[in-house]
């Protein structure tokens, strides 16, 4: 009998989601989360070396970042971040790894090269810019496709943003400012996500727009709500003010 219990609990922690995994490693232990940790290095080494383009092993700069950024993804997933917690800790890696390249290259135009050789210094130079432009690219891709994955969930397409988006200055202005309403309350971005709509009664409530003009604007204001969310790098620029 002791037998079949412990095959029962084993076969149901393998079944057991890795967010619920994630969110109850928040609450736990530090042993709890250093073994997390190590059982998904394959994880942060295969994206880290993907991401980097090239084999990344244990005693590469690249890895100790990626290692860092996924404890990062650990402390700060939550439903806000998807219904994915590898999605959210790919970008989590992604984001260390951009800052660290960019780093990387202001460091490089100032020491990598003697100023004695001026071709190959302009030359490498132009080198790593490309590199790091196409690591942009990249990883920009790889932004929207976790934005568009998120926007499935609440039945919107990207393509549809295009002609949602408000028109004028003022009812621009008007909307950004439910957005920054909803991600600073708690209760109304947990309904958000949990119910995957605007929570339209309690949001009436709180703001001068009417009804009519926040469903008008419904899939727009979610669209920013999750880009708000997720602090992606290169969509931020989508939540300036008069853009």
């Amino acid at each position: 009998m002791v037998l079949l219990l412990a095959i029962f609990q084993t076969l149901y922690k393998r079944k057991e989601k890795i967010e619920d995994i994630v969110l109850t490693i928040q609450q736990s232990s530090s042993k709890e989360l250093d073994d997390f940790i190590i059982q998904y290095e394959p994880f942060i080494l295969n994206t880290t070396s993907t991401i980097c383009g090239r084999y990344i092993s244990k005693q590469d700069d690249e890895y100790s970042i990626g290692l860092h950024a996924f404890h990062e993804a650990i402390n700060l997933y939550s439903y806000k971040k998807g219904a994915s917690f590898l999605s959210f800790a790919k970008l989590i890696i992604k984001r260390e790894l951009i800052d660290y390249f960019r780093k990387e290259s202001k460091h490089h135009h100032v020491t990598a090269t003697p100023e004695s050789d001026e071709i190959h210094k302009q030359y490498d130079n132009h080198a790593y810019d490309s590199y790091i432009k196409n690591f942009d690219e990249l990883n920009r891709k790889e932004e929207i496709i976790h934005f568009n994955e998120m926007l499935n969930q609440f039945g919107i397409s990207l393509d549809s943003l295009v002609n949602v988006s408000p028109k004028h200055e003022d009812t621009r202005e008007h909307i950004f400012s439910v957005v920054e309403m909803i991600t600073s309350d708690e209760e109304m971005l947990t309904l958000l996500y949990k119910k995957k709509k605007l929570p339209m009664n309690l949001l009436a409530s709180k703001v001068e727009l009417s009804r009519k003009t926040l469903e008008k604007h419904r899939k727009f204001i979610i669209a920013m709500c999750i880009i708000a969310a997720n602090d992606y790098i290169y969509l931020q620029s989508y939540l300036k003010r008069g853009d």
